[in-house]
């Protein structure tokens, strides 16, 4: 394949993507205190786990401001699917839902959410790539906000940044057994909306243990 081909077909760029890569302009200052960051928080619950073959089902959201969960930026979409498995419904119970959001709806309304605030899943890789794939179409390359996981978060504040994954036991790490362990009641569980608040309220956690470690700046949060 000639570069030429390569680039037709490269999808072109949308204006809602052109607005959304342009908040990048410039970055967060690294000494920015991390009581003054906003973070948002996503879970997405999908057809399954395979980030090519698999799709979204549901996207939800929740932004922490200044260390506070802000209610009224929660988010709950469902987004049209045709795609489903009987071991994702056993999880999530998504069968049909109301509303469904097209495609592209979807994406117009996902980008200015994202903003340029800090992005914030647990296991935020397989997140991250599902939405990549949604804006793909729409000529994102990739989601460009800086990227926290909670649960890789969590094994460095318990283990030093230099841990060993070969070492710990990765089941100890779940949403689930990080709620039980930092005292977050679990409700909601397998709702894309009700995981992104339990992350939150982990993530809020999660930074006042880092403060301790000394961690107060953004530029901290992302070196260290």
């Amino acid at each position: 394949m000639s570069w030429f081909e390569l680039f037709k077909k490269r999808p072109i760029k949308s204006a809602m993507v052109k607005r959304y890569e342009a908040l990048f302009a410039s970055g967060i200052a690294k000494k920015t205190l991390l009581t003054e960051l906003t973070f948002v928080v996503v879970d997405t619950e999908t057809t399954g786990l395979d980030i090519k073959q698999d799709h979204i089902l549901a996207f939800g959201g929740v932004k922490i401001i200044k260390q506070r969960i802000i209610i009224e930026t929660s988010r709950e979409h469902y987004l049209v699917s045709k795609k489903k498995s009987a071991s994702s419904i056993k999880i999530h119970e998504i069968i049909q839902p109301k509303n469904p959001l097209p495609i592209r709806e979807f994406v117009r309304g996902l980008l200015p959410y994202l903003s340029n605030d800090i992005f914030v899943a647990h296991h935020a890789g397989f997140d991250l790539g599902m939405l990549e794939k949604v804006c793909k179409p729409f000529g994102l390359r990739r989601i460009l906000n800086p990227i926290v996981d909670t649960g890789d978060l969590a094994m460095r504040l318990e283990h030093g940044i230099q841990y060993d994954p070969s070492r710990i036991n990765l089941q100890d790490y779940s949403l689930d057994k990080l709620c039980e362990r930092y005292n977050i009641k679990v409700e909601d569980r397998h709702t894309a909306a009700g995981d992104a608040f339990l992350t939150a309220q982990l993530l809020l956690k999660l930074l006042k243990l880092a403060e301790k470690r000394g961690i107060k700046t953004y530029g901290d949060l992302m070196r260290w």
